[in-house]
């Protein structure tokens, strides 16, 4: 489609993984130019995110990196430095996910280049910031996970710390990322300065658990037990029906009042326990206990029927075989395939952002390890014979070198 707030605006992309393609990827759907650069050895998780056909380009990359023009640079060689130069100079914004200490070594860090160009907007998207004690470690989503308190609250509910099965924190950080270069975009616009923009995950994601678990802890004295009850509560699980299982959310009075009808517990409407939100509020283990029972009698496709009839938000529990196959996804055309120079037939999952009746563009495909080495060269100088002697010198590889 023809919306591209961000068309004009050039983004050197300098991530790896996930939180870094994440934020850049998204930049890309609102029509910004990605500049991807690569190292000889490729970001990890062309492998790391499974297997593939070349083994070039597991799935994961392949959905996270569209859109983005690839540049292969061994950052070892001095020859590279001017190309990496030259790339900052044509570039609006810089995203970089590498530890601060590297980016520093590099002379790729904030204050080093926006010194020299204090128009750019920089962002660094870290695990723990610039200050503090945990600055400058290693992390990876499941740590963050950990020392978040998100695992904590697994162990809680049911005696034993667990992962999200999904790079969940990657996945905020890097959205959140992009939110904040944005408005940065629009101040440079609207003043002509740039921004040094951070983005830590640690304490991104801590916030997140914070604003929801903090709760009675949020007064001082408190007035309760720290942590959302409902969420903590061992029942506050998907319910078992007689062949699955589905997931549904009561809130309202309304909505209680519909669940105990559909579900025969009629004899608990003038409950006093659980007649109102403070009184549910107040008995919430009692609650969930009536809510997350077993509803063996009946299938889950009755239950969805008599659920949702009920005004009752309920759906389904997918598992990765069945949710590409769930009908409203197929219905708005979630999932579609291309044909990859290299993988062949592969998935595309389209944006799922509508604007003025249409998503956003998908973008083209992943590209292979410098895949545009040759074209970005000769856009930013490099003459014919200039790039014949960096590729003889391995300073830059092509993706069929």
């Amino acid at each position: 489609m023809s919306f591209s707030p961000l068309k004009g605006i050039r983004v050197l992309d300098l991530t790896s993984v996930v939180v870094g393609p994440v934020c850049t990827w998204r930049l890309g759907q609102y029509g910004a130019e990605i500049i991807k650069i690569e190292s000889p050895d490729g970001d990890l998780m062309r492998g790391l995110g499974g297997l593939s056909p070349t083994g070039q380009h597991s799935g994961t990359y392949l959905h996270l990196n569209r859109g983005k023009r690839n540049i292969c640079l061994d950052l070892k060689k001095s020859e590279s430095r001017d190309i990496l130069n030259r790339l900052i100079a044509s570039s609006d914004v810089i995203v970089a996910n590498m530890r601060p200490q590297a980016l520093k070594k590099l002379g790729l860090d904030s204050e080093t280049i926006r010194g020299q160009f204090p128009e750019k907007v920089y962002c660094l998207i870290t695990g723990y910031g610039t200050e503090g004690p945990y600055a400058g470690q290693p992390t990876y989503d499941s740590v963050v996970q950990g020392v978040t308190g998100m695992t904590g609250l697994f162990l809680q509910r049911d005696g034993c710390p667990s992962y999200v099965p999904m790079v969940i924190c990657d996945h905020v950080a890097g959205e959140i990322a992009a939110g904040s270069i944005l408005a940065a975009v629009i101040e440079q616009k609207n003043t002509g300065m740039g921004s040094s923009i951070e983005v830590p995950m640690f304490e991104t994601m801590a916030a997140f658990v914070l604003q929801e678990h903090l709760a009675q802890h949020s007064f001082d004295p408190p007035v309760g037990p720290v942590g959302d009850q409902r969420l903590l509560s061992p029942q506050n699980k998907p319910v078992e029906t007689a062949d699955g299982w589905i997931a549904f959310t009561i809130n309202t009075n309304a909505q209680v009042r519909a669940f105990l009808n559909a579900t025969g517990r009629e004899s608990l409407l003038e409950d006093e326990r659980f007649n109102s939100v403070a009184a549910r509020a107040k008995n919430v283990v009692e609650w969930f206990q009536v809510r997350g029972a077993p509803l063996k009698n009946k299938t889950n496709e009755e239950w969805l029927t008599l659920l949702q009839q009920a005004d009752i938000a309920v759906q389904p529990c997918h598992t990765l075989e069945t949710l590409p196959h769930d009908v409203h996804l197929k219905s708005v055309g979630l999932i579609d395939h291309e044909e990859h120079p290299t993988e062949g037939q592969t998935a595309v999952i389209r944006a799922s952002i509508k604007i003025d009746e249409q998503y956003l563009s998908p973008r083209a495909f992943a590209q292979p390890k410098g895949w545009a080495t040759e074209e970005l060269l000769k856009e930013i100088g490099y003459s014919e014979k200039e790039v014949d002697m960096l590729l003889a010198s391995e300073a830059v590889y092509t993706a069929s070198s």
